[in-house]
């Protein structure tokens, strides 16, 4: 097996500040931030905003708040009443959880009137945590926790499919995070479990094509669109590439400039040459 680069070494190019303030999260993910918090470590909590929305595209105590709704995700996963996993979590009140939930997932539970039901899971990986959304047939959606506009994509997913987003488990899901694992491991390149594209036919014919790119290899965004018989849309499949909603296995990060260099990622750059080193070292 080979030693995969942890998330915090994988951004070791960030300042310490942030350096220092994701290492707190981890030791204390159910820590409810105030300003004597930030002043104990010596932080000024208006630099750490700045800092953290710029490098991640969240403020620090939202990222904060996203780990800890994952962590009270996994509780109830695991079997956990509600009431538990949201005190455990430092919810003092229901309708606090429910207002945390919101914000992270677009919608209160409880507050949807929709008949359809999607449900998330948080997924740890050695590249960071991930939000996992599905049905009981198809994986909807996979990103890192991170992503910059993720509330807005998980916001657009559930008003397209005219869902409520709880958290729970399902069979892609449990697919999902099998197949995570065995990929991280360098033990698989092909993921099996069944996606569901969500998009305009232009963006899933974009999508269907990235998915022909074997591990290992990469393309560039005029080759997507010499391959799906759109020499001039280079700009459009960028768009689309940037559009997709299922990372890793609907494989974007493979999409490089034509000059070679990596061009962009809504993951990060540093997660990018990441995963297209990782693939060609399973070769």
């Amino acid at each position: 097996m080979k030693s995969i680069t942890s998330f915090a070494n994988l951004y070791n190019h960030v300042s310490k500040l942030i350096q220092s303030l994701l290492e707190a999260v981890e030791e204390n993910p159910e820590k409810r931030w105030k300003d004597k918090d930030f002043r104990a470590l010596s932080v000024d909590a208006s630099t750490a905003r700045r800092q953290f929305k710029r490098r991640f595209g969240m403020t620090f105590v939202e990222y904060a708040r996203a780990r800890r709704m994952g962590l009270a995700m996994k509780q109830i996963r695991a079997g956990k009443a509600v009431i538990d996993a949201q005190l455990s979590t430092g919810y003092e009140s229901s309708s606090g959880f429910r207002d945390a939930f919101s914000r992270i997932m677009g919608a209160a539970p409880t507050k949807s009137g929709h008949s359809n039901i999607l449900k998330t899971s948080w997924l740890d990986t050695p590249l960071g945590p991930m939000i996992a959304i599905s049905d009981e047939k198809d994986l909807y959606l996979l990103e890192f926790v991170d992503r910059r506009g993720l509330e807005r994509e998980v916001e657009r997913l559930r008003k397209k499919t005219k869902s409520a987003i709880i958290p729970g488990r399902t069979k892609p899901i449990n697919s999902i995070e099998d197949e995570l694992k065995s990929y991280f491991e360098g033990v698989l390149m092909e993921f099996k479990t069944p996606i569901f594209f969500l998009g305009s036919p232009f963006q899933r014919r974009v999508w269907e094509e990235l998915k022909k790119i074997p591990s290992a290899e990469t393309r560039s965004y005029s080759e997507i669109a010499d391959a799906i018989g759109k020499p001039t849309a280079c700009r459009a499949v960028a768009q689309a590439n940037g559009a997709n909603q299922i990372a890793i296995v609907i494989p974007c990060h493979r999409v490089i400039n034509t000059n070679g260099e990596l061009g962009g990622y809504g993951g990060g750059l540093a997660r990018k040459k990441w995963l297209i080193n990782h693939e060609k070292q399973g070769i």
